[in-house]
């Protein structure tokens, strides 16, 4: 989660949204905390299962989109964090 509010908090301060940045953030921490996979969740690109709603679904690949490049050089320990997560974990 500390990841996904770090890429809305970046998007935002240079990009305005359909949805208010509040609102895509209360969203996002709460589909986060009720997700069927828990801890053990790989990334989103690889997830089977598409929590979102088709309005947030599409503004959090924007967000994703323009924040990703920029999270390397703002938050270098938690993008790599999220890369290693994503080639080590698998759903099953």
């Amino acid at each position: 989660m500390k990841l996904v509010a770090c890429m809305i908090e970046l998007y935002y301060k240079k990009n305005q949204g359909d949805i208010p940045e509040g609102r895509m953030a209360s969203y996002a921490e709460k589909r986060l905390a009720f997700c069927q996979f828990g801890e053990g969740k790989t990334t989103c690109q690889k997830c089977p299962v598409h929590c979102y709603q088709e309005i947030y679904r599409a503004q959090m690949k924007l967000i994703m989109r323009y924040s990703g490049p920029r999270m390397l050089l703002v938050h270098p320990i938690l993008t790599l964090r999220h890369g290693f997560r994503g080639l080590t974990r698998k759903l099953s």
